[in-house]
């Protein structure tokens, strides 16, 4: 298979999961809070709620303002939202750009990782990384939830690919897992006890233990002051044009997420040359 078959391969697989991924983002969220109501109400020993199924496959795609059910021709990745001109075929609501940006997100990252580091085992395992990290920062951004249904299968998945394809460097992988949780859990105890507020999540702990798995315990210095760093431009910017109230939380795992989808092009090794080589 030539490479320049692979990326377009690649582009438009990664087309396809951008379309899932947008349903992922919309629903997790909700999904778990529904499971979070059933097991309260279930402590309670509460009768369960009626409700109508919801998961990632029911009910079938809508439009949020009519309840229009989107026909198979409307959900083609990037090319409904422009036959369609951003909006609703059946009431005329605008239909979000993100979803289409999401989608070419999903094919560049895919279709970048296979150019770069061409076809094998380890690619595949990368571009599922991004795709994770896609969906994780989005989630997070919306909802300040980092859901271990993608977080813990990503970090495990980590473990396994450095044990089967690059044995000896399972244990730096192990060790950056067990920092990366234990150092932001150290952060965020301290934080409660100077302040008496939560500064962070526990699925922070995850995502950055996630990110050590895969790059190593030396790769995370770098991957946190990277994310340190656009955090507070980032939130100094949007408190400056009024987009961030003063005393907001602002979610950290975007982050992270795009500090991981640095090292996962970079390399950790040259990561960590470029970052604290400037240093």
């Amino acid at each position: 298979m030539s490479v320049g078959f692979a990326v377009f391969v690649a582009a438009l697989l990664g087309l396809l999961v951008g379309s899932f991924l947008n349903v992922l983002i919309l629903r997790l969220p909700v999904m778990l809070e529904r499971g979070w109501r059933d097991e309260a109400r279930a402590t309670l020993e509460l009768p369960p709620e009626e409700a109508e199924a919801f998961d990632l496959v029911r009910p079938g795609s809508r439009c949020g303002a009519c309840g229009h059910a989107i026909a198979w021709w409307e959900n083609i990745p990037v090319l409904s939202w422009l036959l369609l001109r951003g909006r609703c075929s059946a009431c005329g609501t605008r239909i979000s750009p993100r979803y289409p940006l999401v989608e070419i997100a999903g094919a560049v990252l895919a279709a970048a990782l296979v150019a770069l580091h061409g076809v094998s085992a380890w690619t595949a395992g990368g571009v599922v990384l991004a795709w994770g990290l896609l969906a994780l920062a989005l989630i997070d951004f919306d909802t300040t939830l980092l859901p271990d249904g993608i977080t813990l299968p990503l970090l495990w998945l980590g473990l396994l690919l450095h044990a089967w394809l690059d044995p000896g460097f399972l244990p730096q992988a192990v060790t950056g897992a067990a920092i990366g949780y234990a150092s932001l859990w150290c952060v965020y105890q301290g934080f409660r006890l100077l302040t008496g507020k939560e500064g962070m999540g526990f699925g922070d702990f995850k995502l950055f233990a996630m990110l050590g798995a895969w790059f190593g315990a030396m790769a995370l210095l770098p991957i946190i002051l990277l994310s340190a760093i656009c955090g507070a431009v980032i939130g100094l910017a949007l408190q400056a044009t009024g987009a961030l109230q003063r005393g907001r939380p602002m979610p950290f795992g975007p982050f992270l997420a795009a500090a991981g989808l640095l090292a996962l092009f970079l390399g950790p090794q040259r990561l960590v040359g470029w970052v604290l080589g400037g240093v």
